[in-house]
């Protein structure tokens, strides 16, 4: 199986993805990769739209799977699978925020990740001088993360990250004390001083 970033907006894709995709016989994905990739399938292609992720290692091996984004960030994981990197919503974050990635410390705060771990780990990475980026469900609480930045002292910068690579994307920028709230359930955050 080969897992594919697809970008985590239109236009976003590599060469090297879009090179594999047209020549895939069946991929499968999440509607919005789907869509991401849908001028790289074939006619011919067999097409299966993914709504339940734990089976992923029950698709026929020749599958091709698409991912939003990068599949290493967040990450679709199946065995012996091989990964072709896209462009992430982390890379799209912090070019747009003019930060170094080699600055970045990443959280996931979606799934069954523990939100108050997720936080605990924000405000250690930001101590060790590091700008972090979270990965947000929809719904997260940007306001438990101002509170919990505030209690903890940490002075810094906080940004909503909307619709990476969409025409509507938009940075909301704010601090712990005025933070900024997101529009859009697809978003991610990203908390520093910068």
């Amino acid at each position: 199986m080969m897992i594919i970033g697809v970008g985590c907006g239109p236009d976003l894709i590599t060469i090297q993805a879009a090179r594999l995709i047209f020549n895939a016989r069946r991929v499968a994905g999440s509607q919005r990769a789907l869509d991401l990739a849908e001028e790289y399938i074939q006619e011919d292609c067999q097409v299966e739209v993914l709504k339940d992720y734990s089976r992923l290692n029950e698709l026929p091996p020749d599958t091709v799977l698409l991912s939003t984004g990068d599949p290493m960030l967040a990450g679709l994981r199946a065995k012996d699978a091989r990964y072709i990197p896209g462009i992430s919503s982390l890379q799209l974050a912090f070019a747009r925020l003019r930060l170094p990635l080699d600055t970045a410390s990443v959280v996931l705060a979606h799934g069954r990740h523990d939100r108050a771990k997720c936080l605990e780990d924000v405000v250690r990475y930001l101590r060790e001088g590091k700008n972090v980026f979270m990965v947000a469900a929809p719904g997260f609480d940007v306001k438990t993360m101002a509170t919990t930045l505030k209690a903890n002292e940490i002075d810094c910068k906080m940004a909503i990250c909307q619709d990476l690579g969409y025409p509507e994307e938009s940075i909301i920028e704010g601090t712990p004390s005025e933070y900024p709230l997101p529009t859009s359930d697809l978003f991610a955050i990203v908390v520093g001083r910068w």
